[in-house]
């Protein structure tokens, strides 16, 4: 399986990771990658940056050196009623929408009908794409319930490289929620998550997880330049600046 595009990676305004924009998107085209999306921390995340930040991704251009740059965020679920850290305004201004759990900015009461909820919840933003390392073992939902739902109003759950590094307590978590994706045929993205350049496009123990249970192919957006370009064209709400693929 090879992965054609990054879709969820971190520059240095989100003051724990290390490499520029331009670097990041340089690393992208020495693994020739069709694509990165540049994702940083929404507000609530320490040393995140602001709002205008996200609004201005704007002037970024379109394609820098060959590779299609996606002007994106990962946005913190802030409480249990499945809100998130960003205005709806500036999240119209963006091309692609992660949220994500983070004990830092979500106390974790380790509830797993709180945190269903709060994923049902999300599922019925429309301006989410993806469903973040939602493994996270503090953040346990009910999986046969949810994923469904992801699937029924069209996000990608994401497999995260990164998280067999650094959140090595849910990897059987990871595992379940790609076979419950898969019993339900519901899509995926496979990602980095890269906090430094040399990251961008390390996917090796994501791929090895989902040759495991020989997850289909066909069901990972990003594994395909037409398939991911057609999911870009397909997003489910519009938003205020339009980059055409």
């Amino acid at each position: 399986m090879k992965i054609i595009a990054d879709t969820h990676c971190h520059t240095t305004a989100s003051t724990h990771a290390y490499s520029s924009l331009e670097e990041m998107v340089k690393a992208a085209q020495k693994k020739n990658l069709y694509a990165i999306a540049i994702t940083d921390h929404g507000r609530l995340m320490p040393g995140a940056p602001g709002q205008w930040y996200f609004e201005n991704l704007r002037i970024i251009p379109k394609k820098i050196d060959g590779v299609r740059v996606i002007k994106g965020i990962e946005a913190n679920v802030c409480d249990y009623d499945g809100n998130l850290d960003v205005e709806d305004s500036s999240l119209g201004y963006l091309e692609w929408v992660i949220a994500s759990m983070h004990e830092i900015t979500l106390e974790p009461i380790c509830d797993i009908d709180a945190c269903t909820a709060a994923w049902l919840n999300v599922a019925k933003n429309p301006y989410v794409d993806v469903i973040g390392h939602s493994g996270v073992k503090a953040f346990k939902f009910d999986y046969e319930k949810v994923i469904p739902e992801f699937g029924r109003y069209g996000k990608l759950v994401e497999i995260n490289n990164n998280s067999f590094i650094i959140r090595k307590s849910g990897i059987e978590n990871c595992k379940k929620i790609a076979q419950i994706c898969k019993k339900h045929g519901v899509r995926i993205v496979v990602n980095s998550d890269a906090h430094f350049s040399s990251q961008v496009g390390i996917f090796d123990n994501a791929i090895s997880l989902l040759k495991e249970i020989d997850f289909p192919e066909d069901l990972v957006v990003n594994s395909d330049i037409d398939r991911f370009k057609s999911y870009l064209k397909s997003r489910p709400k519009t938003a205020l600046i339009h980059n055409k693929n």
